[in-house]
Parts: structure tokens; C-alpha cells; sequence
């Protein structure tokens, strides 16, 4: 904490005042310089791990997982465990998205009469009581599906039915 402090202050104070008030040497900040610039191999190899990882997280387009992962990986000639492609993704902060299926909720081709547009995507309305929109939603209830509609007045917002 003094040395990376003693760092990040070097240009505006000079080192052996700075070491003085701290109370360290400056062979020790030395030596903690050269550490901190040290990367051993088991770093190196976790920054290998990791753009891999990334790498293949994005062609996925970030929809699979460390299981779907370790399988590409696999075939791109990385022998890596599913463990830690995990922790890979935890470290880089990666979280896979649950694709979903597509599910249409409305059927457009049938032969019911379908009312006139009054509106005509002006919702704009001068006065009280002039215009009014409409919606319907569907709730899972522990007695089955309901409806809701609702109708609001488009000059208040409020709704009103």
C-alpha cells in the first residue's frame, strides 16, 4: 500500500522524502518494483486461458456456457476443464445469456373483422375524454390465466377503465 502510494506519487515528491515519512527503504520499494513487473508462468498461462476463453465466448455471441465452451475449446485444440473455463468466466466477469425461443402470441391470419384505425398513430389529444388507447395483458394466477385490459385517456394518462 506505502509503495504503490510512493508510486504513484514519485513525480511530485522526491523518493527519499517519501521513504523517510513512510518509514521504508528504498531498497525495498526497489524490490517491489521488480516483483510488481514479474509476471510467473502460471500468470501467463491464466492470460492465455483467458483470451481464449474470451475469444470464444464471443464467436458464441455470448450465449453459451462453460459446458459449451470447454467443447469448442476442445475442438480448437484446448484441453481445458470445464472448472476452469468457469473461473475464467467468473474472473473476466462473463455471464452467458439463456437463449430463447421464439413464440408468437398473436395469429394475423384469420378471418375475423378487424376494427378501423381511428387513430392513426396520433396520440396526441387537445381535451378530457377525446382519444383513448387500450391493452391487454395476460397474468398466471393459482387459478389459471387471467386477463387484463386496460384504457387510458390519452390526454391525462390516467386510466379510466
Amino acid at each position: 500500500m506505502k509503495y504503490a502510494f510512493m508510486l504513484a506519487h514519485k513525480s511530485e515528491f522526491h523518493l527519499s522524502v517519501m521513504c523517510s515519512a513512510l518509514n521504508v527503504s528504498r531498497s525495498g520499494f526497489y524490490y517491489w518494483l521488480k516483483q510488481s513487473e514479474k509476471v510467473n508462468s502460471r500468470q501467463q498461462e491464466q492470460q492465455r486461458l483467458d483470451k481464449h476463453v474470451a475469444d470464444a465466448f464471443q464467436v458464441e455471441k455470448g450465449l453459451s456456457g462453460a459446458r459449451r465452451l470447454v467443447h469448442r475449446l476442445a475442438k480448437q485444440g484446448h484441453g481445458y476443464n470445464r472448472k476452469t473455463v468457469a473461473a475464467s468466466l467468473k474472473r473476466q466477469g462473463l455471464r452467458a445469456k439463456a437463449a430463447r425461443k421464439f413464440k408468437a402470441t398473436t395469429y394475423s391470419k384469420h378471418n375475423l373483422p378487424v376494427g378501423e384505425n381511428l387513430l392513426k398513430q396520433d396520440f396526441h389529444a387537445e381535451q378530457p375524454n377525446q382519444k383513448s388507447a387500450g391493452d391487454i395483458t395476460y397474468l398466471w394466477t393459482s387459478e389459471g390465466w387471467l386477463y387484463l385490459a386496460v384504457i387510458i385517456d390519452l390526454y391525462s394518462r390516467k386510466v379510466s377503465g
